[in-house]
């Protein structure tokens, strides 16, 4: 079974949470059995999170060595330039070291739900948005990267993994691969 899954911004991306102060976590969104998350997506990121109930899908997915491909929609802060594109196409190198090359394109704001709570707007600061691609899954990496070439992530949105998206799945919904939207 792989499920697809649309997280939502601050629900933890696991099904507990031992904290003193519980926070959501996806067992507040999927009640299905015995499946787990394939890879990492930040409790202050959203969008898709793959689940699944068979341990070499999970590993193919998540283990870098398989290079599969993860595409993002990513608000920056900031108007990006073409040397800062260009770097982050190069690769950019972070303290744990250099990046491998990203897919990165200046788009048009895309037409996603709002995010609750809302990015914090700056009259005087502009921000753009990027679709970056990359095929690694470092902890924070397009948080980094974005970063590392002076445009700070104000929102970031997993839209698609290898050849899974996220499309027609609204915020805290889930389906199964294949199928019809559930819950």
């Amino acid at each position: 079974m792989l499920i697809l899954l649309n997280k939502p911004y601050g629900v933890l991306p696991q099904f507990t949470d031992q904290s003193a102060n519980p926070r959501p976590t996806l067992a507040d969104f999927v009640d299905v059995k015995g499946v787990y998350p394939a890879g990492r997506l930040d409790m202050d990121s959203e969008g898709l999170m793959l689940l699944t109930d068979d341990g070499k899908l999970q590993a193919r997915i998540a283990d870098p060595k398989h290079k599969m491909e993860k595409t993002y929609l990513v608000q920056v802060e900031g108007a990006p330039d073409q040397p800062q594109l260009q770097a982050l196409r190069k690769g950019v190198t972070l303290k744990d070291g250099p990046t491998l090359p990203a897919k990165a394109d200046l788009i048009a704001a895309p037409d996603l739900w709002p995010r609750d709570p809302p990015v914090r707007e700056r009259k005087t600061v502009p921000d753009a948005w990027l679709r970056l691609t990359i095929r690694e899954g470092r902890n924070r990496q397009v948080r980094r990267m974005t970063a590392a070439v002076g445009l700070p992530t104000l929102r970031l949105v997993r839209w698609q993994v290898g050849d899974w998206v996220l499309d027609g799945i609204a915020p805290g919904e889930w389906r199964e691969a294949g199928s019809a939207l559930l819950r």
